[in-house]
């Protein structure tokens, strides 16, 4: 039995069956290159779901997480930690919001988002206003409750009853937004400017406008789930940004660790000091080494890499344009949805076969490069995924 073998079957044997995996054994990678156990080499054009932004082993995000191991690798959210400080500042600085919370995942800090959505509700308005409109083909995490969230019904099936108070409209309906908050006590609506696990979806700038203002006249919270479109994968440092809204409360993760586990939920003024002492905790949020790892990320998220996204993203799209078996390009930024006349899985495998890594969402091939990935490799990959689709 050879090596790739090996792991295949103490995989299956060991680890609880809930990832339908590629039968690649990655062991190496630098930049967007990664290497299999058989020495096989791929374009990454996933960066591990929007995180790797940077890529793989890059080495300013490897000295820091390096350098603060070897300092304190961990201590209790008990006592102060430079590292979690100077992150939090970052995140506020660039985004103008007030606090941050710091948890593990996606999953958490949007957990974080509605338990502070709720407590401002019912401390302002009373307990009963306790409902979070998301809205359909979302995703916000595979907790019970965040699955609840969810506004797609796949993921509820097996896991009823679900978390009550979550109910669902329908994206770019905005009369829809009108009629639940008319028959429900509502705390918040939660959103994902672009709708990545459903198929890669951008939300128009005229709908996302709507809701925000009518959140804001009524005291209403908005919610922004960022945690795959945030830290530049939009072209912008979070995707709200693109839609000249402010959000009272944004959640993110991914990409913001560069590699390691973190979650991030960002309070805006209203919101700033609703939770005090006890309301809620993590103990590995805000870990060192992670934040560390963490502000070198994003202390490298300028104006002149923002707009290289953008600029790599209009590339792109110029390149599959020329293919007909690709029948539309949805997204914005380095996460690109591609709508094709085969069906997305079997092209993903021709893909791999290619030497090139991507996955779907929905029935659409997704596109997720670091952010820092070089031109020529990007046009080389876009090409074998357009000749693929054919």
């Amino acid at each position: 039995m050879n090596t790739q073998n090996k792991i295949q079957t103490e995989d299956r044997e060991y680890i609880a069956g809930t990832y339908n995996r590629f039968p690649v054994a990655l062991v190496s990678g630098k930049g967007s290159i990664a290497t299999d156990i058989n020495g096989k080499n791929y374009i990454d054009m996933s960066s591990g779901i929007a995180v790797n932004i940077f890529g793989f082993c890059d080495e300013v995000w490897q000295r820091a997480i390096s350098e603060q191991a070897a300092k304190l690798q961990h201590t209790s959210n008990l006592f102060y930690s430079e590292p979690c400080t100077k992150l939090a500042h970052l995140l506020c600085e660039k985004t103008g919001m007030k606090k941050v919370f710091f948890s593990n995942s996606g999953a958490e800090a949007n957990e974080c988002a509605v338990k502070t959505a709720r407590k401002y509700a019912a401390d302002k308005k009373g307990e009963d206003f306790f409902t979070i409109i998301t809205l359909k083909n979302s995703f916000h995490g595979r907790t019970i409750s965040m699955l609840s969230a969810t506004g797609q019904e796949h993921y509820h099936e097996l896991f009823r009853p679900l978390t009550p108070g979550f109910v669902h409209a329908e994206p770019e309906n905005f009369d829809e937004i009108l009629k639940l908050t008319s028959e429900n006590k509502t705390a918040a609506i939660m959103i994902e400017c672009i709708q990545g696990e459903g198929g890669v979806v951008a939300l128009s700038q005229e709908y996302v406008k709507k809701i925000a203002d009518f959140a804001k006249e009524n005291d209403i919270l908005l919610i922004v789930d960022e945690v795959q479109t945030g830290n530049g994968r939009s072209g912008k440092l979070y995707s709200y940004m693109n839609y000249d809204i402010q959000p009272d409360i944004v959640s993110t993760a991914k990409g913001l660790g560069g590699g390691l586990p973190i979650g991030a939920t960002m309070f805006g003024e209203k919101v700033q000091n609703v939770l005090g002492y006890g309301d809620h905790g993590s103990t590995f949020g805000g870990n060192p080494i992670v934040c560390a790892g963490a502000v070198s990320i994003l202390e490298r998220l300028d104006e002149k890499l923002l707009e290289d996204v953008r600029r790599k993203s209009k590339l792109l799209s110029e390149t599959f344009a020329k293919f007909n078996g690709i029948e539309a390009v949805t997204g914005m930024g380095l996460m690109m949805g591609l709508k094709t006349k085969k069906d997305a899985s079997e092209i993903v495998k021709a893909c791999i076969e290619n030497g090139v890594l991507c996955i779907t969402a929905k029935d659409r091939i997704r596109l997720l490069p670091a952010l820092n990935i070089p031109e020529d490799l990007l046009l080389k990959a876009a090409n074998i995924i357009g000749k693929c689709c054919e």
